[in-house]
């Protein structure tokens, strides 16, 4: 789960200039070029809100784990949804699912 959320979150642009205000729990977010998002943790879930103001859309992702499988899913920037699984097994993790175009994935 950290690594597709941490992959998601990268994706931003200029990330690596954001600041972050809250607890382990909950925090909102700020990246320099005016992007806001908020992530949200509890239990095995996590749940990530983003908003960009130059577009003015709205993007979401939702990732729950059980055991060594992490389900994901969520709404694109393009308002088009997509889901997906990522499996570890041993030192190798599997990632399949549907992406935000319709198309199927499996790596």
């Amino acid at each position: 789960m950290k690594a597709f959320l941490i992959t998601a979150v990268l994706a931003l642009p200029l990330v690596a200039n954001a600041n972050c205000f809250g607890s382990v729990n909950f925090q909102t977010c700020t990246d320099s070029s005016g992007n806001s998002y908020s992530v949200q943790r509890y239990g095995n879930t996590t749940n990530v809100q983003g908003y960009n103001p130059s577009t003015g859309n709205n993007w979401n992702q939702s990732s729950s784990t059980y055991g060594n499988t992490t389900y994901h899913s969520g709404m694109a920037s393009n308002g088009n949804s997509w889901s997906g699984t990522s499996s570890t097994y041993g030192g190798s993790t599997t990632y399949q699912g549907i992406d935000s175009r319709g198309q199927s994935y499996h790596r």
